[in-house]
């Protein structure tokens, strides 16, 4: 595996690669990789021949200058967690990425103005900004990216969509730690007792699948998250899968699924589940 830190070597190599007839992947991360980064990492290695890895921690999509500067940053463990399963891995400074203030401004439709959009404003063109830069600079064949962030996903397809881009994106199940939280960068930031804590996330949506319909489920989500004293609700929304718009019943959409952002202390976590 071969660290990149330009821009310039990180075009020079990937050119080089596809003028070889070589399948590429690319996994965009902001480090503090853990075991639901590298099941993508694997799926891109099972899938290409030549991986990219890059470990970015993205400056314009922190909305919360206290997130940002909270954020882990681990790029020594990150690289040898990695091991051979990159063939590169980008690890630029953000005067390398950003010389100067970026201006682009994208707009995803609907798809960005709910939950994660409306909680966190501008965060979602900051996402679209850095991942069209990694898209052009690599151009893959397939770019890999985990359903944890399931709106995420939604909104860089739009920004693939609107901007021709011709990689493939590719979502990737969410992995969960033995307690059944969903891995995250975050859950570093989590005292131990929180991060038992943090699992009854997850029961609670599992538990909330015996719910009739909308209604219940919320109802039930809302007073089984509030009875938690380390917990405070950011929001739960039932919306259509593809669409990520709110629906008040079961029926009104082939695929259903909870979307929910839960702070425990001052760590913000996120989750999802599937309805039907």
């Amino acid at each position: 595996m071969l660290i990149v830190k330009t821009v310039k070597e990180l075009k020079q190599t990937a050119v080089e690669v596809k003028a070889k007839g070589l399948k590429v992947g690319m996994v965009p991360t902001m480090g503090a990789l853990h075991e639901g980064h590298l099941s993508l990492i694997k799926k891109a290695r099972q899938e290409n021949d030549v991986v990219f890895v890059s470990i970015f921690v993205n400056p314009v999509q922190f909305n919360n200058p206290d997130d940002l500067k909270k954020y882990p940053r681990t790029l020594d463990e990150d690289v040898a967690f990695i091991g051979d399963y990159a063939d590169y891995v980008f690890a630029p400074s953000v005067e390398e990425v950003f010389p100067t203030q970026p201006s682009e401004q994208y707009h995803y439709g609907k798809v960005e103005m709910v939950m994660e959009g409306a909680s966190r404003p501008g965060h979602f063109n900051g996402v679209g900004v850095i991942v069209r830069r990694l898209l052009d600079w690599v151009q893959p064949d397939k770019a890999y990216f985990g359903e944890k962030d399931y709106q995420q996903i939604a909104v860089i397809r739009e920004l693939v969509r609107q901007c021709n881009i011709q990689s493939e994106i590719v979502p990737c199940p969410i992995v969960r730690e033995l307690n059944g939280l969903a891995m995250s960068s975050r859950n570093r930031l989590l005292t131990p007792h929180q991060f038992e804590t943090a699992a009854q996330i997850h029961r609670i949506l599992e538990e909330s699948k015996s719910q009739k319909d909308v209604p219940e489920i919320k109802a039930f989500v809302e007073s089984e998250i509030a009875k938690i004293p380390e917990f405070k609700l950011d929001y739960f929304e039932i919306a259509e899968d593809a669409t990520l718009q709110t629906v008040h019943s079961l029926a009104e959409a082939d695929g259903v699924m909870g979307f929910i952002t839960v702070y425990v202390g001052e760590v913000r976590l996120i989750d999802n589940i599937r309805y039907k």
